[in-house]
């Protein structure tokens, strides 16, 4: 990651000034960081099977499922995952989620750190977040962080394996590693 030489600026700030720009950048606490844009085929395959699974098994009255060209604002500032699923009821010219309920991350070399540190504790403050996950490109094997019943994120749960399922219990959902993971590794 890079910092720009942009000058401090708000969520709402960013999310215009972003706007139909080229190239991918985030805001953290204040300063714009430049994101990788260059990805891997499993990666993309990677996005693309779990976004497909999540638009085929919810309901598309009440949640929109995307990829990483919206935002989801973070207690930090303004984060784009790699997959998300919000709640259904916000314009069409918004360019954030309003109630991001799962948000999914997929590892690369230079992300590793970030999606297990700083993402993660990010990510599990926002109060409408159900499931943080993070996915190996490399293997059938996940990191899912949940909320209890009384609302708290538990310890990251690591699955692995093709005969594994991820429990989305916020969806009444079961994905299974295997589905996920076809073509890929």
């Amino acid at each position: 990651m890079n910092i720009q030489s942009q000058p401090v600026m708000t969520t709402e700030e960013f999310l215009r000034w972003n706007e139909g720009r080229e190239g991918k950048r985030e805001l953290v606490h204040g300063r714009v960081f430049e994101m990788m844009i260059n990805v891997t085929r499993g990666h993309v395959k990677l996005a693309g099977k779990l976004t497909a699974i999540l638009i085929n098994a919810l309901d598309e009255s009440e949640f929109d499922i995307g990829t990483a060209d919206f935002g989801v604002r973070t207690p930090a500032g303004v984060r784009y995952p790699d997959v998300f699923v919000d709640r259904s009821g916000g314009t069409a010219s918004d360019l954030a989620a309003i109630e991001p309920l799962f948000v999914a991350e997929i590892l690369s070399p230079s992300s590793l750190a970030i999606d297990f540190g700083e993402k993660a504790e990010e990510y599990t403050t926002i109060e409408s977040l159900r499931h943080y996950l993070v996915l190996s490109q490399d293997e059938p094997r996940i990191w899912l962080w949940s909320r209890d019943e009384d609302g708290v994120f538990q310890r990251p749960q690591m699955i692995e394996g093709p005969d594994s399922e991820i429990p989305l219990t916020g969806f009444d959902l079961n994905i299974k590693l295997a589905d996920l993971y076809r073509g890929i590794a």
